[in-house]
C-alpha cells in the first residue's frame, strides 16, 4: 500500500506551507484504499484567506472586461486541454467511472464558455433625457469576495457552476471543496493562475463545519453560493442571511419520472436505468421515484430489470457502468434502505447486494437495486436515498401522478414521457418542479439557462449560472445625471453663428 499523499490549501496562487492541526484522510472508493490526507482549515486560516482574497480583489475588480475575458478565454482553454486528467482525479477519489466524470467537465466547461461572454452580459441600460437634459443609466458591479461550497457528487462541475461567472464579474473566489474528493476541485483552481488570473483572486480552503462556519459569518464574504443536502442548504441559508449575506442554497430532491401509457416504454426503460443508476445514484438529478400510470407497469418493470442484468458494477477505471458509492458509511446508509422497504411493504424486484464486483481491494459497492409498490410513508420513498435505488410508485391517471409530484416536499427535477404533446405541455405547465424533462430524465440546462429547483430544493430566490448567476455576483446600480449645456461657458473658440 502506497504512503498517502498530502492534499493542502491553495492560497495566494501557491499550495499552502503551514502545519495543519486537524486532517481528514481521502480514500479510493473502488479500492477502500486511503490515498490522502487533507488538511483542514482552522477558522483562524480562513480569516486569513479570506483577507488576502479581500486585498486581491480590489485590483480585479478594476480590471477591464477585456483584461477579464481574456483571462477566461484561456482559462477554458487550459481546462479543455486537461479535461481527461481532472476526471481521473475525480474518479479516483469519487468513483464515477471515467466517461461520466469527463461528461462532469464538459458540462463544467460550459459554463466557462458561458461566463466568455461576460462583456455583454455586464451591458447595462441608457435613457437619453429621462427628463430634461437628464440622463438615466444602469450598471452592474461585483461584490467582493465571494464564497462557494460545493458537494462531493460533481467536484469539478458544481465549483464551475459557480466560479467562472463569479470572476467574470469581477469577484474574488475562496471555494471550500467536498473533504471528501478535493483534488478535481484543487487542480481546477491552479489553472486560472496559468490562465493568469491575479493571486489571492481564486483561493481553495479545505474543511469541514469549521470552515464553513468562518465563511459564512465573516465580514468580508458578501455572498455564498452552496449545494448539498436540503438541512445543511437551510442551515447555509439561514446564518448565511442573518449575517447580512446574500445566499443561493440548492437542496436535496427526490425527482420523480411520470410515464404515461402512451410513451414509447423502450425509451422510457433506457432512461429510467440511466437516470437511476448513473453516477451510482449520487446526483441531484438522477430519477428515484418512477411513476408508472396504469396499466404499463408491469411491462415497464420488466423493460427496466432485462436492461439493469447487463449492467457491471466496479472500478470505473475499467470501463464498468457504475462505480462505487463514495464511502463505506454512505454505502451502508443506502443498504439498510433495501431492509427497510422490505419491512415496509416494498418488492424488491432486483437486490443490488452481490458478492461479484469488477474491482480490487475492499470497495463501497451496491449494485442497481429495483422496488416495485412503493408508496409515500415508506422510508424508500419519503427520503433522499442519494445512491442506486430506483422506486417504482403504481398510479391510476395523469392526474394522480401529478398531484403525487406536487405533493412532495422537494421540487428539483422531474419529467415526463409521453408521445402525448398536450398532456406534456399540461405538465411542463402545472407541476411544481424547477426543471422539468419532456422525454428528457435529467433536465440539466444548459450553461446559459439557470439551474435550480423549487420548494425544500432550493433557499434563496437566484438559481446557479446563466444570467440569474449574473444578477446574483452582482449588485446594480442607477446613475441620474445632469451636465451643464456648453453654451453656458465663457470662451468659445468655435464658428461664430447666426442665430
Amino acid at each position: 500500500m502506497s504512503t498517502p499523499t498530502r492534499i493542502t490549501h491553495l492560497i495566494d496562487g501557491r499550495p499552502w506551507t503551514g502545519t495543519a492541526e486537524r486532517t481528514s484522510p481521502v480514500f479510493n472508493p473502488a479500492t477502500g484504499e486511503q490515498t490522502g490526507v487533507l488538511d483542514l482549515a482552522s477558522a483562524s486560516l480562513v480569516d486569513d484567506v479570506v483577507k488576502s482574497a479581500a486585498s486581491a480583489w480590489e485590483e480585479w475588480a478594476d480590471a477591464s472586461l477585456a483584461k477579464r475575458t481574456g483571462v477566461l478565454f484561456a482559462f477554458r482553454e487550459l481546462l479543455n486541454d486537461r479535461k481527461e486528467d481532472i476526471a481521473a482525479l475525480i474518479t479516483a477519489e469519487h468513483g464515477k467511472v471515467l466517461s461520466d466524470a469527463l461528461g462532469e467537465v464538459n458540462r463544467g466547461l460550459e459554463v466557462a464558455e458561458f461566463a466568455c461572454g461576460i462583456p455583454t452580459l455586464m451591458r447595462g441600460g441608457f435613457s437619453e433625457n429621462a427628463s430634461t437634459n437628464v440622463d438615466v443609466y444602469s450598471i452592474r458591479q461585483p461584490l467582493g469576495v465571494v464564497a462557494v461550497i460545493s458537494p462531493f457528487n460533481f467536484p469539478a462541475m458544481v465549483p464551475m457552476w459557480f466560479i467562472p461567472v463569479a470572476i467574470a464579474c469581477g469577484n474574488a473566489v475562496v471555494l471550500k471543496p467536498s473533504e471528501k474528493d478535493p483534488s478535481a476541485a484543487l487542480a481546477i483552481a491552479a489553472l486560472w493562475k496559468e490562465a493568469g488570473l491575479p493571486d489571492g483572486v481564486m483561493q481553495v480552503v479545505n474543511g469541514d463545519k469549521e470552515a464553513v462556519d468562518a465563511l459564512l459569518t465573516h465580514p468580508d464574504v458578501k455572498s455564498v453560493s452552496f449545494v448539498g443536502s436540503t438541512p445543511i442548504a437551510k442551515y447555509v441559508y439561514e446564518t448565511g442571511t442573518a449575517q447580512g449575506k446574500r445566499v443561493q442554497a440548492l437542496g436535496g430532491a427526490k425527482n420523480h419520472m411520470l410515464v404515461l401509457p402512451d410513451a414509447d416504454l423502450d425509451l422510457a426503460a433506457d432512461a429510467a436505468v440511466n437516470a437511476g443508476f448513473g453516477s451510482a445514484g449520487e446526483r441531484c438529478m438522477a430519477i428515484s421515484a418512477l411513476v408508472a400510470v396504469e396499466p404499463i407497469a408491469d411491462e415497464l418493470i420488466s423493460k427496466i430489470k432485462d436492461r439493469m442484468g447487463k449492467l457491471v458494477t466496479g472500478d470505473g477505471t475499467r470501463g464498468c457502468d457504475m462505480g462505487p458509492l463514495v464511502t463505506s458509511q454512505h454505502r451502508d446508509k443506502v443498504t439498510s434502505y433495501l431492509d427497510a422497504g422490505v419491512s415496509e411493504g416494498a418488492t424488491l424486484v432486483v437486490d443490488g447486494r452481490q458478492d461479484s464486483y469488477d474491482s480490487d481491494g475492499e470497495g463501497y459497492f451496491l449494485a442497481p437495486t429495483l422496488f416495485d409498490n412503493v408508496k409515500p410513508g415508506m422510508s424508500l420513498y419519503d427520503d433522499e436515498i442519494f445512491g442506486p435505488v430506483l422506486s417504482v410508485v403504481r398510479v391510476h391517471s395523469y392526474d394522480e401522478g401529478l398531484k403525487l409530484i406536487n405533493s412532495n416536499p422537494y421540487g428539483n427535477g422531474t419529467a415526463i414521457f409521453t408521445n402525448d404533446g398536450g398532456a406534456a405541455r399540461k405538465f411542463q405547465r402545472n407541476v411544481e418542479v424547477g426543471m422539468v424533462g419532456v422525454n428528457v430524465p435529467i433536465p440539466v440546462p444548459v450553461s446559459y439557462y439557470s439551474f435550480g429547483g423549487w420548494k425544500n430544493s432550493l433557499f434563496g430566490d437566484t438559481h446557479a449560472h446563466g444570467m440569474e448567476g449574473v444578477q446574483f455576483f452582482t449588485r446594480g446600480k442607477v446613475v441620474t445625471s445632469r451636465w451643464l449645456d456648453p453654451s453656458h461657458g465663457g470662451l468659445n473658440l468655435g464658428f461664430p453663428q447666426n442665430d
